[in-house]
């Protein structure tokens, strides 16, 4: 049985997604999805404090990636231990989470054996179909992962199929960051647009690049939604509060008409795997209530 080790939540969730849940040994310490994985030990841990608020963590976050330095640590030793077959890790971001140069480090001394180091990179939804489908050709399942990718674009297609009927786009901004502003890219304008939106804010298949209030001021969209990278529902509410103190907040339309909403950006928006496909339901439900209900309400998102 091939014993694997995830660096990075999206990769537990994909992993599970193509069966091999049972085949985990060990996770990241933000691996908490499917419930079943909090069991396994834990072989990373962040360097700084995750707690604060979200001035504090880009502070401290960028003060380390000032030092040349990594922003998470592996237990090598852990690991070692465990002896996975796969490590599955990331080298889209060092800020997201373990990359794939930590790992190699962490397992580069290793004699008696050498994991198979799986690392992902999706910038688009295209690229995280591929990362299931390559997952489950390393894990020798390849049609599963064919399968699973393509009930998850049967999901997307059917929302789409929808949205072609509706009579109007709203204009959206999906805040990735609240301070310092960031808009959302890679995949989540992408959501937009299936969702029935005109994204304002950042570039399908890009990183996501930081904006400002006189640029949110002057395009003035329609709804505005907040899926901070690592923050849940509880958490994001508290750091928009924050918001409510500038001058321009109450000149938005979006304000003006009761349309801000919060989500768990951390369990679905910033996890490149299979739930992005309930990201697009949480933003359909937001977009055009008149024509989607899929039940993620109060869990994966709540107006503001």
């Amino acid at each position: 049985m091939q014993r694997i080790a995830t660096m990075i939540a999206s990769a537990t969730e994909i992993v599970c997604a193509l069966g091999f849940e049972r085949n985990l040994v060990a996770r990241s310490h933000e691996c908490d999805y499917p419930p079943g994985v909090m069991k396994l030990p834990v072989c990373t841990a962040p360097k700084f404090n995750v707690h604060g608020t979200s001035l504090e963590i880009d502070q401290r976050v960028k003060s380390l990636l000032e030092q040349a330095s990594s922003i998470y640590r592996v237990d090598a030793a852990m690991l070692q231990q465990l002896r996975p077959d796969v490590i599955v890790t990331q080298a889209q971001c060092d800020v997201c989470a373990v990359s794939e140069k930590d790992v190699e480090a962490a397992v580069g001394a290793w004699t008696e054996s050498t994991p198979t180091i799986v690392s992902l990179s999706p910038n688009n939804l295209a690229d995280v179909w591929h990362t299931i489908e390559h997952v489950g050709i390393i894990l020798n399942v390849p049609q599963r992962g064919e399968t699973v990718v393509r009930e998850l674009k049967e999901r997307v297609n059917a929302i789409a199929r929808t949205v072609v009927h509706l009579g109007t786009r709203p204009t959206v901004a999906c805040l990735e960051w609240i301070n310092p502003l960031m808009a959302a890219g890679n995949w989540v304008p992408e959501l937009v647009a299936f969702a029935g939106g005109v994204n304002l804010f950042g570039q399908a298949g890009k990183h996501s690049p930081w904006m400002n209030w006189d640029d949110l001021c002057q395009r003035d969209p329609d709804i505005i939604v907040a899926l901070p990278c690592g923050f849940d529902l509880a958490k994001t509410t508290l750091e928009m509060a924050s918001l409510r103190d500038r001058k321009e907040w109450s000149k938005l339309q979006a304000i003006r008409n009761n349309r801000v909403y919060v989500t768990d950006g951390n369990q679905f928006f910033n996890r490149p795997g299979p739930r992005l496909v309930e990201s697009l339901e949480i933003l359909a439900e937001i977009i055009h209530p008149e024509a989607f209900h899929f039940g993620h309400e109060k869990t994966g998102w709540r107006r503001f």
